[in-house]
């Protein structure tokens, strides 16, 4: 046997990128689980405008928000509510704000008479500011043929 001589291990230079891809798939699966639950209220398909005014606090996390859905249901935040019921608790909601702010968010396909319905329970309720959310229409979407002005046959 030869003295003095050892064997050195060679020096290993790649990147083990395998704890990076552990820590990131758990990310992106805590940002899934998250981001639905970060929109305040319901989610509505709201009527879309040309020139909407913006309203920053909607966004707020005291906000309150009023959604009226398709088929006529009514939620208070994310909270089903009847149209009978509405009043009261907007009235309880709004006891200890000094700021008695609303918005009102209605699906594009929920019947008029709902929306003046809720408006009007709102308004009774003692509601100093109501605000209606809308989505800005898209410059250059495509128009429906209804509204066009072209005939078809």
């Amino acid at each position: 046997m030869i003295r003095g001589k050892k064997k050195v291990a060679g020096v290993n230079s790649d990147i083990n990128v395998t704890p990076m891809v552990d820590v990131m798939l758990v990310l992106l699966i805590i940002f899934m689980v998250i981001t639905p639950m970060l929109q305040k209220g319901v989610s509505v398909t709201m009527a879309k405008t040309d020139n909407p005014i913006k309203m920053p606090e909607a966004d707020k996390e005291d906000a309150m928000i009023v959604a009226i859905m398709r088929d006529g249901k009514i939620y208070l935040n994310s909270d089903v509510v009847s149209l009978d019921a509405l009043t009261d608790k907007v009235k309880d909601r709004l006891s200890n704000k000094p700021d008695k702010r609303m918005f009102v968010k209605a699906d594009a396909g929920a019947k008029y008479g709902d929306v003046v319905a809720v408006v009007d329970g709102v308004r009774s309720a003692g509601v100093d500011q109501l605000g209606l959310l809308t989505e800005e229409r898209k410059q250059g979407a495509l128009e429906s043929p209804a509204s066009s002005g072209t005939k078809t046959k």
